[in-house]
């Protein structure tokens, strides 16, 4: 089942009534109707979790979902749009559902302004499972503002695959800082660290 089928599903046992599958059908026919529909989701559909979709909250799945109804050539065009002119929950809405659109690496972008932001939530979503578009180096200095912002490491998409030595190199330097501060470091990046970390023989 693909995100989208589940988003759907999901939202389906949540009774969202008539209004979505008319805002889904406008987004279809017409795309420059989707600014006042992803204004509007949160009113219409509840801001509740999903427990069909764990993760996700029932205004964020209908924003993926109006998203992901556009016309593919408008998708990432609109997604940079609704960015740039939304609240926090409508960002972090378009970053959650930039992997179900088709915009390549247009988007990428938006993943460089959420992580500069100071809004964890924001930061957490942009490195989902779009951020394999990230190169490394902007890739491993957004890990370690996880680690230094507080957010979970479950957050980043691909944690183990991608990181590195040069990131076990931050992260032992992060480490000391701390440690001279007299804090500790975060268990999960400690954890990583040490998965990184050569064991002597």
């Amino acid at each position: 089942m693909t995100l989208e089928e589940r988003l759907s599903a999901a939202l389906r046992d949540g009774s969202p009534g008539e209004w979505l599958e008319d805002a889904l059908a406008a987004a279809a026919e017409r795309p420059e109707s989707i600014g006042r529909s992803f204004a509007a989701a949160g009113r219409r559909v509840g801001r509740q979790a999903l427990s069909g979709a764990p993760g996700w909250t029932a205004d964020e799945a209908a924003r993926a979902l109006l998203l992901s109804a556009l016309p593919p050539d408008r998708q990432a065009d609109q997604a940079g749009e609704l960015y740039r002119h939304g609240d926090a929950d409508e960002k972090r809405a378009v970053l959650k559902a930039l992997p179900m659109l088709a915009a390549d690496t247009a988007a990428v972008p938006l993943l460089h302004d959420a992580i500069r932001t100071n809004d964890t939530r924001l930061v957490a979503a942009a490195l989902g499972p779009y951020a394999r578009h990230l190169d490394q180096t902007a890739w491993r200095q957004a890990v370690l503002k996880c680690v230094f912002m507080g957010v979970p490491l479950t957050a980043v998409d691909r944690l183990d695959e991608r990181a590195d030595h040069e990131l076990a190199a931050m992260l032992a330097a992060f480490a000391d800082e701390r440690a001279a501060a007299g804090r500790p470091m975060p268990a999960d990046a400690a954890a990583l660290l040490d998965r990184l970390t050569p064991k002597e023989a």
